[in-house]
């Protein structure tokens, strides 16, 4: 059984940092694309940052551009989010996602769909 596990998120006040992990379980993504989404309360869950295989090809949106970074150890088969500098709009559940599909793909992959794995997700809450 594949499992993706989230850690890290939380309850911060604005200008704050957190790091999430994503550990998978049941299969090695190692030469697949895994990723970060989003969700906020009536929104559509949108992409925050994707990273492929090598860790080369890196997306970022517009707005955690600068302040996030991801990274991924394929050794551990986990993903991380560094946050840094938080804002109330940052403010989701953020979910861990990993591909099936396009092994040793060198470009980032930005869509829902292009994801097969979910993890439950993680609460980061910023205040202002």
């Amino acid at each position: 059984q594949v499992q993706l596990g989230e850690s890290g998120g939380g309850l911060v006040q604005a200008g704050d940092s957190l790091r999430l992990s994503c550990a998978a379980s049941g299969r090695t993504f190692r030469t697949n694309p895994m990723g970060w989404f989003r969700q906020a309360p009536g929104k559509e869950r949108q992409v925050v940052s994707t990273i492929t295989w090598s860790g080369l090809g890196i997306y970022y949106s517009d707005s955690v551009k600068g302040r996030f970074t991801i990274s991924r150890d394929n050794a551990r088969n986990t993903v991380y989010l560094q946050m840094n500098s938080l804002e109330p709009e940052d403010t989701a559940v953020y979910y861990c996602a990993a591909s099936t599909r396009y092994a040793y793909r060198d470009e980032p992959l930005t869509g829902v769909a292009d994801y097969d794995y979910w993890g439950q997700g993680t609460q980061v809450t910023v205040s202002s």
